[in-house]
This record gives C-alpha cells, sequence and structure tokens, in this order.
C-alpha cells in the first residue's frame, strides 16, 4: 500500500517542543487568584398600628398603659400578616375596647439574598381611644408605606396618603410641610406629621401618619389619653456583600541554591533562566530521541 508520510525534520520538531515548554513554564507556575463574597442577611419591619398612649381613669386613679400593635412582622423569616382589628382589655368596664378597625390592613416583610422590603397597606381604618367611644380620633380613607433596600443599590422610603383624613370629626388635608395641628373644643387635641421618611447608605424608614394626641373629654377626667399613635410604618436594612480579596499569585520560581543577585548579575542571569535551563534540558532529550529515530530509519 502505498502512503505518505509527513515528518517534520528532527531539529524542528526538538525546537518546537522547546518553545511550547518556554512557553507554558510561567503560566504553570502562576496562581490564579479568584475572588469570593460573602453575604450578611438583611432585615425588614413592618407595622399596620403602634400605640404609646398613656389612659388615666377616673380622675387619675386608674393608670393605663396603652401599648398595642396590630400586625407587626419582622424579618429574616420573611412574614405577613393581615388582623383587621386590633382590641383593649381593662379600660372600657370589663368590656374589650376596639382600637382599630379596618377594610384592608396588611403588614408585609420579606429578605432575600440581595434584597429587603418592608411595605403596610390600610384601608377605610378608624382609630379609637378610650373616652371617645363613638368619635374616631382619626379616619382614613387609604395609606401605603413601603422600604426598599437593595444591596448595592441607594435604598429607597416611601409613603402616600392620598385625599383627606378626618381627626376629631374634622376633615382635613395632610401636608408634609410639617405637622397640622387640630383641636376641637371639649375634646382634646391632636397633632399629624405626614409621610415621615429616612434612609441612609444600607437602611430605609418610612411612616406614613404619626399623631401626637392629648384627649380630655370636657375635662371631666374620665379617660385622658396622652401619648403617640404610628400608623403604617416600614423599614429595612439591605444585605451587605462583602468581597474577599483575590489570592495572590505565586511567587516566581528561583533554582534551589541560586547566588545571590550579584552573582546572577555577573554571570548574566535572570528571572527567566530557569525557564532557559529546563528548555535546554528538554531540547537535548528532545534531540537525542529525534537523533535515534532517524538512525532506526536509515537502517
Amino acid at each position: 500500500m502505498n502512503g505518505t508520510n509527513f515528518r517534520m525534520p528532527a531539529r524542528r520538531w526538538a525546537t518546537v517542543a522547546t518553545a511550547t515548554a518556554l512557553a507554558a513554564g510561567p503560566v504553570a507556575l502562576a496562581g490564579a487568584g479568584s475572588a469570593h463574597a460573602t453575604v450578611d442577611q438583611g432585615r425588614a419591619s413592618a407595622v399596620v398600628l403602634r400605640t404609646g398612649l398613656d389612659v388615666s381613669l377616673l380622675n387619675k386613679t386608674v393608670d393605663v398603659p396603652l401599648a398595642v400593635s396590630l400586625n407587626e412582622v419582622q424579618a429574616p423569616q420573611s412574614a405577613e400578616k393581615t388582623a383587621l382589628t386590633a382590641q383593649l382589655d381593662g379600660v372600657n368596664g370589663g368590656q374589650p375596647f376596639s382600637v382599630l378597625g379596618a377594610d384592608v390592613a396588611t403588614a408585609k416583610a420579606t429578605v432575600s439574598a440581595t434584597k429587603a422590603e418592608g411595605y403596610t397597606n390600610l384601608a377605610h381604618a378608624r382609630l379609637h381611644v378610650p373616652g371617645l367611644p363613638l368619635l374616631s380620633l382619626i379616619e382614613i380613607d387609604a395609606v401605603t408605606s413601603k422600604a426598599t433596600c437593595e444591596a448595592g443599590k441607594a435604598p429607597v422610603a416611601t409613603s402616600h396618603l392620598p385625599g383627606a383624613v378626618t381627626v376629631l370629626g374634622k376633615r382635613i388635608t395632610v401636608t408634609a410641610s410639617g405637622p397640622t395641628e387640630v383641636q376641637v373644643p371639649g375634646v382634646g387635641s391632636v397633632s399629624l406629621d405626614l409621610s415621615k421618611t429616612s434612609t441612609t447608605s444600607r437602611t430605609a424608614a418610612a411612616t406614613a401618619l404619626e399623631l401626637k394626641v392629648s384627649v380630655n373629654p370636657l375635662k371631666l377626667n374620665v379617660a385622658d389619653v396622652e401619648g403617640t399613635v404610628t400608623l403604617a410604618q416600614a423599614t429595612c436594612e439591605a444585605p451587605e456583600v462583602v468581597s474577599t480579596p483575590s489570592a495572590d499569585p505565586a511567587p516566581d520560581a528561583k533554582p534551589q541554591g541560586a547566588p545571590a543577585e550579584a552573582g546572577l548579575a555577573e554571570t548574566g542571569g535572570s528571572s527567566m533562566t530557569p525557564y532557559i535551563a529546563g528548555g535546554a534540558v528538554l531540547l537535548l532529550a528532545t534531540g537525542g530521541g529525534a537523533v535515534m529515530m532517524t538512525r532506526r530509519r536509515r537502517s
């Protein structure tokens, strides 16, 4: 059978092999660093209602702290609550007292590896305090608060209160320019702050309404109510991504027992010397093999 074999001359083949070895030497010795990242889990919270009121009954002979929260949720474990009423015992002659009633009252807190978010939605809500069982302290058509904190991005906090609200029977429009004062003779006063938001590099907080309450109907001291009420609040803290520095490359390999730099300078040595020496050894071995192969073909 006739065939054609293409053979590379022994010298050329040895030269290519040596060049390949020299080129691969520095690459094989270099250490490749890699970057890793660890994530610190974020946090979020949301609450529909929180009160910090002090209720004095019967001419201050009975003092009852009115500390009520409705649909308060917190994460890392994502959670959601939708209860529509909050009640208090011990201030209504032994009968439960309804502090808040709403058609919609949602609080949600979610956390993932890259984002934390708190969200509150309140609609058709009516808030009452002891001493005013028939008159709402405040009535709200709709209000939402949202705080979003995403890793590597600026946190965002927003609150929306469309339309007007009713405070102690008065229909008013709340503005964001400052507190709105509502006074009702013979009943009391309420100061409202609208849409309080704040952000930092990793956190955000939004409160739709914050009320400062002072109520004493007709100054009868039957029920004197003082304190604060927070409606529709959401907060978050972004997950923190921490990067691990890349590993340093491996130092240049040097021949064992090599002379000091001065000696290298005298003999013309450099950092490439180990690779050249290795290539020379490989060249000698390859050349010898090529010579033997040539002799066998000739014989």
